[in-house]
């Protein structure tokens, strides 16, 4: 009998029907495995604010996330000991990073207890009866996320949001509204990041096939999250879930310059569209100063004039203010929002200045974005002099993808705006050599496997004027605390 090859991310995932039934119920005890995660801590704090009793469990419970928890009430448990049930919770909200094999999920399993994914709860509880905006992509999710709740806020739709980092307008990742007139208002609008990663070890569709966006932003997309998926026409075909869910109603907001997002589309559309780029519904006039003027289908509309750099950011924003226009925010009053944007935490963060050299924090962690952060910041000082304008980047390659390699052959086109690149990393932990992997740009690069070694050597190449970039998507062991004390030596 010849096999039967089943296609990729096609599948139904089970539904625990006792788990609906609690679902629909007003107020509940829930328990969250891997609460420590961006979106699970922010979904805890949704909850909280819900009237819900929280509770939840991790295998690494430690700050800033278990303070800002601990903060809102909610009870932390360290690892996943099945003694847990005995909390007794109405439903167990299990995310992501938790697999087949924890021993606390198998507890659950055994005796046939409520469970749901986040993503799953999030649209049936917090996202119901909302107009949900929606922002996917491989790159800018975080940033075009925080200048739209922005946007709406400022214009004052006090919305709701989830995001996956701080925007400093807000200090907090996640709320269920703002207020109005200083009273708590019960807004229309919900603000949500859409990752297209897995749901959970039950699901393994996208999270954003939840959210039901009526606005979705799809703002690019290349391959990435090589641990899940084996190559960039199955994260297309997660993308075209997406489409499939906005409705008639909707509109779509789309990256006209990603060739993978028109194939996306080609699969078939049934919302109104829009693009932004070139040749495009939605562009712009980038000015000297870095401020640009906002074109909507060919005619000037606003201006943008804000601080921050980068044609990415710049793209954000057009993003930003074609969805802003979907709910009613005007033009021009989109770009004058953002000219108080204050960013997102980590995104080109400054963590402090000795001795004029100033060190950043940054989240890129793919070469696109790493490339788009380090040509941004190249962009706004100019090429380097000697000891002058020099960019120092200070690179950890820990996600996922770039553990397994799958992008490591792109780092050294990715750096290439840099004067000097520092790379952390040892072969044992990454699978591959750093080393090697940087060698093409010569004697610029060098790596290092202690976090000592690597501080030294950077605090002992910085000149004044100089500008560190320092990279990763997880803690980086502090380095950036380390760099500026060794700074001031």
């Amino acid at each position: 009998m010849a096999s039967v090859k089943i296609p990729y991310l096609t599948f139904v995932p089970y539904i625990n029907k006792r788990a609906l039934r609690v679902l629909r119920t007003d107020h509940m005890h829930i328990h969250i495995l891997g609460i420590c995660g961006t979106f699970m801590g922010g979904l805890a704090v949704l909850a909280k604010e819900a009237g819900h009793k929280v509770t939840g469990c991790d295998a690494n419970v430690y700050p800033p996330m278990s303070t800002q928890l601990e903060a809102q009430g909610i009870e932390l448990i360290q690892g996943f000991d099945p003694k847990q049930t005995e909390l007794n919770p109405d439903l167990y909200v299990i995310g992501n990073v938790v697999s087949r094999g924890n021993p606390l999920v198998e507890e659950i399993l055994n005796r046939s207890l409520p469970y749901v994914s986040g993503p799953q709860w999030i649209g049936e509880h917090i996202l119901r009866n909302k107009w949900v905006l929606a922002v996917a992509g491989t790159h800018g999710k975080t940033t075009t996320s925080a200048m739209l709740a922005w946007i709406l806020e400022d214009a004052g739709y006090a919305p709701g949001f989830l995001i996956g980092g701080v925007p400093m307008n807000f200090g907090i990742s996640a709320r269920l509204s703002g207020t109005i007139d200083g009273k708590s208002a019960e807004s229309d609008f919900f603000v949500i990041e859409a990752d297209e990663y897995d749901t959970a070890f039950f699901d393994k569709r996208s999270k954003f096939v939840h959210y039901h966006a009526k606005t979705a932003v799809m703002n690019n997309l290349e391959y990435d999250h090589a641990d899940i998926f084996p190559d960039l026409h199955a994260i297309e075909t997660q993308f075209h879930h997406l489409v499939r869910t906005v409705p008639g109603i909707g509109r779509l907001i789309v990256n006209r310059d990603e060739a993978s997002l028109q194939r996306v589309l080609a699969r078939g559309c049934w919302s109104e569209q829009e693009s932004f780029g070139q040749d495009a519904n939605w562009q712009l006039t980038e000015q000297d100063n870095g401020s640009f003027d906002v074109l909507f289908n060919g005619r000037q509309e606003g201006h943008v004039a804000w601080s921050l750099t980068g044609k990415h950011n710049r793209s954000n924003a057009l993003a930003a203010i074609a969805c802003a226009r979907h709910v009613g925010v005007p033009i021009a009053q989109a770009c004058a929002s953002l000219a108080s944007f204050e960013s997102v935490k980590r995104r080109m963060e400054v963590r402090g200045v000795v001795d004029n050299i100033t060190v950043y924090d940054d989240f890129a962690h793919h070469p696109t974005a790493i490339a788009t952060t380090v040509g941004g910041l190249r962009q706004k000082i100019g090429k380097s002099a000697g000891n002058t304008g020099r960019i120092l980047a200070v690179l950890e390659p820990r996600s996922n993808t770039m553990k397994l390699g799958a992008m490591k052959d792109a780092l050294p086109a990715s750096l290439k705006d840099a004067d000097l690149v520092f790379g952390f990393g040892s072969q044992q932990a990454l699978g591959w050599s750093l080393a090697d992997a940087l060698a093409p740009l010569g004697k610029i690069a060098s790596a290092y496997e202690e976090i000592d070694a690597l501080v030294a050597a950077v605090a002992a190449a910085a000149r004044p004027g100089d500008q560190i970039i320092v990279m990763s998507n997880g803690g980086f062991g502090g380095v950036h605390q380390k760099l500026l004390e060794a700074l001031g030596r």
